[in-house]
């Protein structure tokens, strides 16, 4: 079978939490991990093939040898040989920076290849927690200036309580801050640029002030309030529900009680598979499967036209 599983790279941060060690499957030992990258091909981030003919592989390296067969011809002509994804989990023990993406325009202008778009989707989150997405109200830039040299941005900046199965999209330029006590799921743009805006004088492990983007993020920002960031969505029993389509991905959420045919034959694309909960195999038509439980991720190459789902479980699917 063509699908693939990676070791996970697990980001201790000041503000990460103790959830992802065990929903990982990860030795225990390592504290406040606040995030885990699934599937990545960022420089110095790369993810690696964990079992098989290609293991020990990153993922660019296994995309430059297989080239379309993995992520589709579609995919291949559009991105060549970059990885245009980035699956991780967040776990936020304390309340993450205020901060801005880019758009592809404005992040080429500082030399980067693209921007980020972004969706989140709620796993088991800690009772109150919360996100702040999107502005209360039209600002200006001079008024975001004001606005942090006040330490008052958070003001003007739209709060969402959580819940478990909650989806949301933050477009480029949308600003944003993952609060304490949220556990996610994230998936965006294969890209790492982030503007932090404001950072509620936290200092790091030296005692110094985080660096702020002030002006980068003055650059990136969409000053307008009319967004509304929630994904409404309704999920099926033994079947996949579209979270959301937009120009950098496609996601589902497929329900699996007993045995569900995922059907690829139409795509032109590799699919990426994130177990939120529960267990099951995912096979072929020829014998073959291949387990997956809680906290996993997988990558299926695009010339897995037709595979079986069985178990009971929830399933991430994402395609470009």
């Amino acid at each position: 079978m063509n699908i693939f599983t990676f070791k996970p790279l697990f980001k201790q941060t000041l503000w990460g939490g103790e959830q992802i060690v065990s929903f990982r499957h990860a030795e225990a030992g390592l504290h406040h991990v606040g995030e885990s990258w699934e599937i990545s091909s960022i420089p110095g981030s790369e993810t690696v093939v964990a079992f098989g003919k290609y293991s020990g592989l990153t993922l660019t390296e296994l995309t430059e040898l297989l080239g379309p067969e993995l992520v589709g011809q579609r995919c291949f002509d559009r991105f060549g040989n970059r990885f245009p994804l980035l699956i991780k989990f967040i776990d936020a023990r304390q309340d993450l920076s205020i901060q801005v993406h880019p758009n592809d325009r404005v992040a080429q202008l500082h030399g980067h290849s693209v921007g980020k778009a972004e969706m989140w989707y709620m796993l088991k989150s800690a009772p109150g927690a919360h996100l702040r997405i999107g502005l209360k109200k039209d600002i200006t830039p001079d008024d975001y200036r004001r606005l942090v040299d006040s330490d008052s941005i958070c003001d003007v900046i739209n709060n969402y309580e959580v819940n478990e199965g909650d989806c949301f999209y933050l477009p480029p330029g949308c600003i944003h801050s993952i609060g304490a006590g949220c556990f996610l799921l994230e998936i965006q743009q294969g890209s790492d640029v982030t503007y932090r805006i404001y950072d509620f004088k936290r200092r790091d492990k030296d005692g110094n002030l985080r660096q702020l983007h002030t002006e980068l993020a003055a650059e990136a920002i969409n000053y307008d309030a009319n967004y509304n960031p929630v994904i409404n969505y309704t999920p099926q029993q033994n079947g996949c529900a579209e979270i959301i389509s937009c120009e950098f991905f496609h996601t589902s959420l497929c329900k699996v009680t007993g045995s569900l045919l995922l059907d690829y034959s139409n795509r032109d694309s590799f699919v990426v598979l994130v177990c939120t909960s529960g267990n099951g195999t995912i096979g072929n038509g020829e014998g073959e499967s291949i387990s997956i439980s809680e906290g996993d991720t997988l990558l299926v190459a695009a010339t897995e036209r037709q595979l079986t789902a069985q178990g009971h479980m929830s399933l991430i699917e994402t395609y470009i």
